[in-house]
């Protein structure tokens, strides 16, 4: 039965992982054993399994992909810029989070999220975040130029093509963290801070 927890969500009902689906709820446990924890989003926004699975299916298909061009690092930076423009608290700190892990730098999360411009990113990551956060907003200005200025830094069709979809999808995301009022587990905040 879903039930307030205001740690996780202030404005709605959480559900507990014993309610879900077989199928989600082994996905989230697989989550929870190699992250040391739950993170709150899986209990914040799984009261809809068929939302649930279809937002974790487009999370996986464009954070999750291998790539030579637009790295894992990359794609984390992309959404800590766009949702620090979006002020989603939950969405910058756990990207945040993983962001300093995937890049193995205890600074940079918080340098994109409080201003990407004077961030220590090389040419290729600064013309992914302008390209990023044009998107993010000033979405009716982008053009073919946007396009072009991420395949002469290097990025693969596909790539270029993910730069925009992480975008969208977490404006979608940051969108859905404020509306249930989402909390940052306590763990993300230290994760990644000291270096292994």
């Amino acid at each position: 039965m879903p039930h307030h927890d205001p740690q996780i969500s202030t404005n709605f009902p959480v559900v507990d992982l014993d309610e879900l689906p077989d199928d989600l709820r082994e996905r989230i446990e697989e989550v929870q054993q190699k992250s040391g924890f739950l993170p709150n989003v899986f209990r914040g926004i799984a009261r809809r399994p068929e939302e649930i699975r279809a937002f974790l299916d487009f999370h996986d298909s464009i954070m999750d992909r291998e790539s030579e061009t637009l790295t894992k690092a990359d794609r984390e930076l992309i959404v800590v810029a766009t949702s620090a423009h979006n002020n989603c608290l939950y969405c910058v700190v756990a990207h945040g989070a993983i962001a300093r892990i995937r890049t193995k730098n205890p600074t940079i999360a918080d340098q994109v999220a409080i201003d990407y411009r004077k961030a220590d990113l090389d040419d290729r990551q600064r013309a992914i975040l302008d390209v990023a956060m044009k998107l993010a907003t000033r979405p009716a200005e982008v053009s073919e130029t946007d396009h072009q200025r991420l395949r002469d830094a290097g990025l693969s069709e596909d790539d270029v093509y993910d730069v925009g979809a992480i975008a969208a999808f977490f404006a979608m995301s940051n969108r859905l963290a404020h509306w249930n009022g989402l909390r940052p587990n306590e763990e993300f905040y230290l994760m990644g801070r000291q270096p292994r």
